[in-house]
């Protein structure tokens, strides 16, 4: 679906992206951690077509993403950046709306993907709350349902690309987001999305990918990324590795 071959970014005269080569296939999420600095919002932008590529391509569909059309592309492929904002009041589910822009379903179709996008996000009782008035977690919340009703309900060969989407989430907020990403994917999707916390990254992700210094380190199976060796190697953190009790997923837990 989605696929970086061999791609490299610049900024000024420094490679901050080196050799990057990922596949995407249908019905995956795919996770990617790293500490900061390590090039993971580079690698997104240069996925979304926001950053060009000094080397290598990226495809889309086995098409180069610079070839699509932007409407095209918006019914394929949504990004939630690291940070989003907006600065008009509008309600909510206004906002969420936007994410039908690149369509032409109609009123009624997609008010019931707009209500099935909140709901998902869990801010289905925001809806007619001003924008503005809301917490940065709720806000947060709004953005996702936004690029969620943009693809919604996923299906084969949508791609969904994520910044830190838990960022700012109580827990519980964090495992109902994730949880309608893995959704999204069941249907056939499939989901990039960029984490800190390791533990909900074992839990969602089918796959790993680790990155330091703008390169990618280690790429697999949550158990065959999360060990203690190349954790200590990119984060320089020393760790034990548990398998969870009852999904058998690894624990990761900071000596």
């Amino acid at each position: 679906m989605l696929q970086a071959q061999g791609i490299s970014v610049r900024r000024g005269a420094a490679t901050v992206l080196h050799d990057i080569d990922l596949q995407l296939a249908a019905g995956e999420v795919l996770g990617v951690l790293g500490p900061n600095g390590a090039g993971k919002s580079t690698l997104l932008g240069a996925l979304s077509g926001e950053l060009a590529v000094g080397t290598g391509q990226v495809l889309l569909h086995q098409k180069p993403l610079h070839a699509w059309d932007g409407p095209e592309r918006a019914r394929c492929l949504a990004v939630l950046p690291q940070s989003s904002s907006l600065s008009f009041g509008f309600l909510v589910e206004d906002v969420v709306g936007l994410g039908r822009l690149p369509h032409a379903s109609g009123r009624e179709f997609d008010d019931q993907i707009i209500a099935a996008a909140l709901h998902a996000a869990d801010v289905q009782h925001l809806a007619r709350r001003n924008y503005l008035t809301l917490s940065g977690g709720e806000q947060q919340r709004v953005h996702l349902a936004r690029v969620l009703a943009q693809l919604w309900p996923g299906g084969s060969g949508q791609v969904l690309l994520l910044d830190e989407p838990t960022a700012m989430l109580d827990p519980a907020h964090q495992h109902s987001i994730l949880q309608s990403v893995r959704r999204f994917a069941e249907q056939g999707g499939a989901a990039l999305v960029i984490l800190h916390d390791l533990n909900l990254a074992a839990r969602y992700c089918d796959r790993l990918l680790l990155l330091a210094d703008g390169r990618a380190r280690l790429c697999g199976a949550p158990d065959q990324v999360l060990r203690a060796e190349p954790l200590k190697s990119v984060f320089g953190l020393e760790v034990l590795i548990q398998q969870h009790p009852e999904r058998g997923h690894p624990l990761v837990i900071a000596r």
